[in-house]
């Protein structure tokens, strides 16, 4: 794992610390990827530098026609912004669709893009709308790069060692484009994508465009059917000045896999991958068509942060923090004080574990994959297996334990939880407890679909969903009394 960690409090210091260390070290903010990959060994680094205490670096702004992303704005945040909704709603349905709310909740479209897996959710919507990077050298300055020119390979891209990607900058659909993001996984959620596409379309006259409205530009870009995201260009070209009619869409998805160069891994066959681009192409095109790409999107959707707006607070540091010169995380739990010591290169679980005794949150694949280590960083609702413990310093965590406040009278979910009989092994409990119970405090009445959303995050291997759900309508109704 890591042996030194600094939580810088400027962008400037950041900076230093790259220009410093160069390859030694490596930049964290969600670390959602970063730190499964240092776990399983599949990158190593020296140092870790830790932007989330850097103000203001989690802004959207809509300038004008363009959209502007902060490194720190998280997946959550886009899929709750009006404006992206309405101006580049491929961007927040790709978002909606990534993970889990946990995950959504710490893992930021900077640390996607540059991850630079050809099945990153988030890079196909934005190539299809012909975003760009903004990179950040403390000795050279800024430059802006095109997809084109930032992405390089299977995970590889321009970004030097001494940058950072501050900025993703994004023209916004017109008033006649529309635009959407469709994919297709092993499940529902959870899952990463064996194919995805992105389209849009510019249409005269509006938003609707209809089957007689002509193709004035179109943009179609393909995920995880090459060795970086793909624009099938052949098919855009081929769809200027034509109606989308069902023959125009046939062979726009005929051209569209032709772009595609799709392998064989345990998720598909290469030729399934091929078929599939044809089919999600085809679909996307016949629901700009029909105007029904928002038709499946929620009014409010589930996001696990409470009441806190989604942004965890900033906190002032000096220039040289680092956590090894003191070796101590103060923090507070479930209310009260407390101090780890000797606890680098740990995860917020294995601390709240090993070191507090905390046994109430769970460790199940210890990958973010189950849910079962969901506690509540600042309010919103993390898993604890995928944060670095020296990210929690200065903050308010609180495990299952600290859902009986005061002490000894349990939460209106807990005693849900016994009256509807929705415990069984009871080693996932914990976790549906802290996605429940912070659902509760984001939507009062949450319907049965927001609280299905919000256990997307959370696997019960027993099977035991429907009196976990009705769990949670019980407690909204107990919560009103």
């Amino acid at each position: 794992m890591w042996e030194r960690y600094f939580l810088p409090s400027t962008l400037g210091e950041a900076l230093a610390l790259l220009d410093r260390y160069r390859r030694a070290c490596r930049i964290i903010a969600g670390g959602t990827d970063l730190i499964l990959e240092l776990e399983r060994g599949a990158r190593r680094t020296e140092i870790l530098v830790d932007l989330s205490r850097i103000p203001d670096l989690d802004q959207i702004e809509i300038t004008g026609n363009w959209l502007h992303l902060g490194p720190l704005v998280t997946h959550n945040q886009v899929v709750a912004s009006a404006g992206v909704v309405a101006r580049a709603f491929p961007l927040a349905r790709a978002c909606w669709q990534v993970g889990a709310p946990q995950i959504r909740n710490r893992a930021t479209i900077a640390g996607n893009l540059i991850t630079a897996s050809p099945a990153n959710d988030t890079i196909t919507p934005l190539w299809a709308m012909d975003a760009r990077v903004v990179l950040l050298s403390r000795e050279r300055g800024e430059r802006a790069l095109t997809f084109d020119q930032f992405y390089r390979g299977v995970r590889r891209t321009a970004l030097a060692d001494d940058e950072l990607l501050i900025r993703i900058e994004v023209p916004l659909l017109g008033p006649s484009e529309r635009g959407t993001f469709l994919k297709l996984a092993l499940r529902r959620a959870q899952a990463i994508s064996v194919v995805n596409v992105a389209a849009t379309v510019n249409t005269p006259g509006g938003r609707a465009p209809g089957s007689e409205a002509l193709v004035t530009h179109a943009r179609i870009a393909l995920g995880a059917v090459a060795p970086t995201i793909v624009r099938a260009t052949k098919a855009e070209s081929f769809l200027a000045g034509k109606p989308l009619s069902e023959d125009v869409i046939a062979t726009a998805s005929e051209l569209a896999a032709q772009a595609s160069h799709p392998i064989s891994d345990i998720r598909a066959e290469a030729w399934y991958r091929s078929e599939m681009v044809k089919v999600l192409t085809a679909r996307a095109l016949r629901q700009l068509r029909d105007g029904r790409e928002m038709a499946e999107w929620p009014t409010r959707p589930a996001k696990l942060w409470s009441r806190t707006g989604g942004r965890f607070p900033p906190q002032d540091r000096s220039s040289e923090f680092e956590k090894e010169r003191e070796n101590v995380i103060r923090l507070t739990v479930n209310g009260e004080p407390a101090q780890l010591r000797s606890v680098r290169a740990k995860t917020l679980l294995a601390a709240l574990r090993e070191d507090l005794g905390l046994t109430g949150t769970k460790e199940g694949c210890d990958e973010g994959e189950c849910g079962a280590c969901t506690v509540w960083l600042d309010g919103i609702a993390v898993l604890g297996c995928l944060v670095p413990v020296e990210r929690a310093d200065g903050c308010a965590v609180v495990t299952v334990e600290g859902l009986a406040q005061p002490a000894g009278v349990q939460h209106a979910l807990q005693d849900a939880f016994v009256r509807a009989g929705a415990v069984q092994c009871g080693y996932c409990t914990p976790g549906f407890l802290m996605s429940g119970a912070n659902l509760l405090e984001e939507i009062h009445h949450p319907s049965t679909d927001q609280i299905r959303q919000a256990f997307t995050g959370n696997l019960c291997r027993c099977t035991g969903y429907y009196a976990i759900v009705k769990a949670v309508e019980d407690a909204a109704a107990m919560m009103d009394q």
